[in-house]
């Protein structure tokens, strides 16, 4: 098979529109995440804990050495640890956003996924299955009974 062929194979399936979708919506999702933890989480734990800005909490290994004339001839050497500290809040709030949002998809999956459930359509698949599955079960109930099996 061809490349091209193989390509517009992978891009009329959908795969490529999915996958285009989900990169957009992560970058819509990063930054709705990115305010949340600015704008709403960081204020109240800085007054908790006295300090403003996080991000600029450094420990100094090695102060700048400054020339006579007030070049720097010696860089500062520092850990940014505040950094570290913001990253690791916003990777705790992503990673629990994503989790309950993926429950709550779970949850509706689950719903359509039950041929009981008469409240959400099933999808043809899962209901061709389930009637397929009720059919066999009945068959081996008249052959157990017929035959003894």
């Amino acid at each position: 098979m061809g490349f091209f062929k193989e390509f517009k194979e992978f891009a009329v399936k959908g795969n490529m529109v999915d996958m285009a979708v989900g990169i957009i919506i992560g970058t819509a999702f990063n930054k709705v995440v990115d305010a949340l933890v600015k704008q709403i989480i960081m204020p109240p734990l800085s007054v908790l804990t006295g300090e403003i800005n996080y991000s600029s909490k450094r420990f100094i290994l090695q102060e700048a050495v400054m020339a006579a004339d007030g070049t720097v001839t010696t860089e500062e050497v520092a850990l940014g640890y505040g950094i570290l500290i913001q990253s690791l809040i916003d990777f705790l709030i992503i990673g629990l956003s994503i989790f309950v949002v993926v429950k709550f998809m779970n949850s509706f999956k689950k719903k359509a996924e039950d041929p009981g459930n008469k409240t959400v359509v099933t999808p043809k698949d899962i209901e061709l299955l389930s009637n397929l599955n009720a059919l066999m079960e009945e068959q081996n109930k008249l052959l157990r009974e017929k035959g003894g099996v």
